[in-house]
């Protein structure tokens, strides 16, 4: 198959090859014509020309494997057959392989996969089949019982479009018109935090652009957050953050004591536990931070409460089946549409 960016596709070459062998066009006219090279044009007229008289023609119009005819270096097949049998009737590796054939482990290994044989570690020692390996997903049985809460930071937008709206040029005098000092005297435009909550069972997300990650703007944040979910219909009993400084302020802890919410912190450098918020954001950055050219940073935290919207009400999850995240919180679909 030609790859995306190819001038041609197959019936493309059919038509320049039919129009230099049938047609007699020249090779310079044609490449003209169809924007390729003379070269180009002379592969696919000779292809055409050899083509076998019973033949499809536009079956010789497709690509070839690059894989050669004949491979004189290649290990014999009954040298192969002697690698497979020792991997599935002993269970040995490729070191003690090639130490009993006389080759190099590495040669036994590329011929293990090229011949598909499963690694040892996905093998049952005793019955030597391979064991099917399922991707372990855990979900709470209801909404509310778990929340995953993280901080994604974003570069701010300068008044008038950066450099990806108005070019290099305009982007960086519009940087400098809406700059801040730092104490240091340094100008800066700085960062949105962008502060989420999402539940684990419903996939229910709340969000908020805030001016930094600190103690109480963390705490502030969460009291709302959790506030948002009781209107609609959930009750938050527990939630699992990172290791960051503003959930291990007294702050945090004083605003999870007062709204009766059991805090949970995952091990340090393991993101992947909290993986739901991780995805989400990954999520978001595609469909509402980036999908579009914004002129501001007061026009991107705009549209960030019209994407919430469509994300818990409208857009389908394929954790969900297919249903958005509204529909799995009692007495919330149908609403706000």
């Amino acid at each position: 198959m030609s790859h995306r960016n190819a001038p041609l596709s197959p019936l493309g070459r059919l038509r320049l090859a039919q129009a230099v062998v049938d047609e007699g066009w020249s090779l310079r006219r044609a490449a003209e014509r169809f924007q390729v090279s003379v070269p180009t044009v002379a592969r696919w007229a000779a292809r055409y020309r050899e083509r076998h008289p019973g033949r499809d023609p536009l079956e010789a119009m497709a690509d070839r494997p690059s894989r050669p005819r004949r491979c004189p270096a290649a290990t014999p097949r009954p040298l192969v057959r002697k690698i497979v049998h020792l991997r599935a009737k002993r269970g040995w590796g490729p070191a003690r392989i090639a130490h009993r054939l006389g080759m190099h482990p590495s040669t036994v290994h590329r011929v293990l996969r090229r011949e598909g044989m499963p690694r040892l570690a996905d093998v049952d020692l005793a019955t030597r089949r391979a064991l099917r390996r399922q991707v372990v997903r855990y979900e709470r049985d209801r909404p509310g019982e778990l929340l995953h809460v993280d901080v994604k930071k974003l570069g701010r937008i300068p008044d008038g479009g950066g450099h990806r709206a108005r070019g290099r040029f305009l982007g960086a005098r519009n940087s400098r018109l809406t700059t801040t000092l730092r104490r240091s005297g340094h100008p800066v435009i700085g960062y949105g935090y962008v502060h989420t909550a999402i539940d684990d069972h419903s996939r229910l997300a709340y969000s908020e652009v805030l001016a930094d990650e600190q103690a109480a703007t963390a705490a502030a944040w969460w009291r709302r957050a959790v506030a948002w979910f009781a209107d609609h219909g959930v009750t938050v009993e527990q939630v699992l953050t990172d290791n960051g400084s503003c959930y291990r302020s007294q702050a945090w802890a004083t605003a999870c004591a007062d709204l009766a919410v059991r805090h949970k912190r995952t091990r340090a450098y393991r993101p992947q536990t909290n993986g739901k918020v991780e995805r989400f954001h990954r999520t978001m950055l595609a469909e509402w931070a980036y999908v579009r050219v914004y002129t501001s940073e007061r026009a991107r935290v705009t549209a960030l409460r019209r994407w919430l919207h469509l994300y818990n009400h409208h857009r389908t999850h394929t954790a969900l089946s297919g249903h958005p995240p509204a529909s799995r919180v009692t007495n919330l679909s149908g609403q706000n549409i």
